[in-house]
């Protein structure tokens, strides 16, 4: 069976964009987080998303949208890649720059090759067709596959925010890798709301205490409720 060199998917409008380029040192927890979507976002690329964004260099930021699941599983991609029979998860949509080529955001301690950007702790966007192909033939199932991802320009994602084009949210390893994110909008973006009218009945000296997140905004605390 050949390399997983391209992954095209037919029935995905989405655009394909120039291959990835991103810093590979740790990002850390603290500076990866949510992004969901306001209603003020009319692209159709990117309504009701909820997007994993870290900051890369020259206020760049990279991301994967973690609530677009594709109704196709790895295995029926590559139907003689007997690895990919392994992976029970369905292959993600996460953007659409290079939306032919296959990525995986890998769940290790150890960064899966030199050039991996981890995008928090124990998290990594594997981005070379060889890693992704030794992920799936070595840990299939701690990582989740994706076809394209998201890029801002310098200060583009800056912009969007100030135009209130998302809500941001901590980040937290459990939600990327939740098997149903059929609701997962609809709840980060009820918190978000509720923290942030919370946030505006303070007192002006108290909102002042509380530093904004990396992305230039308050961050709302949100963990998966039980059970999910």
């Amino acid at each position: 069976m050949p390399r997983l060199i391209v992954l095209m998917l037919a029935t995905l409008a989405v655009l394909a964009g120039p291959p990835v380029r991103a810093e590979t040192s740790a990002s850390g927890e603290e500076d990866a987080v949510f992004l969901i979507a306001t209603p003020r976002l009319i692209d159709p690329r990117y309504s009701r998303t909820v997007v994993l964004t870290v900051p890369t260099d020259n206020d760049q930021h990279i991301g994967f949208i973690i609530n677009r699941p594709t109704k196709q599983s790895l295995a029926s991609l590559f139907p003689e890649h007997e690895p990919s029979k392994k992976v029970v998860d369905p292959v993600y949509v996460g953007g659409p720059m290079a939306a032919d080529a296959l990525f995986a955001l890998v769940k290790t301690e150890q960064r899966p090759s030199s050039d991996s950007l981890e995008m928090m702790t124990h998290l990594f966007f594997a981005k070379r067709v060889d890693v992704v192909d030794h992920v799936i033939e070595t840990t299939p199932n701690d990582a989740r596959y994706y076809v394209g991802y998201i890029e801002w320009r310098p200060g583009e994602l800056r912009d969007e925010l100030a135009r209130g084009l998302w809500l941001v949210s901590n980040a937290d390893l459990d939600t990327v890798f939740l098997k149903d994110t059929s609701d997962l909008w609809e709840e980060l973006t009820h918190r978000s709301q509720a923290i942030n009218a919370s946030l505006r009945r303070l007192d002006p000296r108290a909102r002042a205490l509380l530093q904004p997140g990396p992305a230039g905004v308050l961050r709302a605390a949100w963990r998966p409720s039980s059970g999910e």
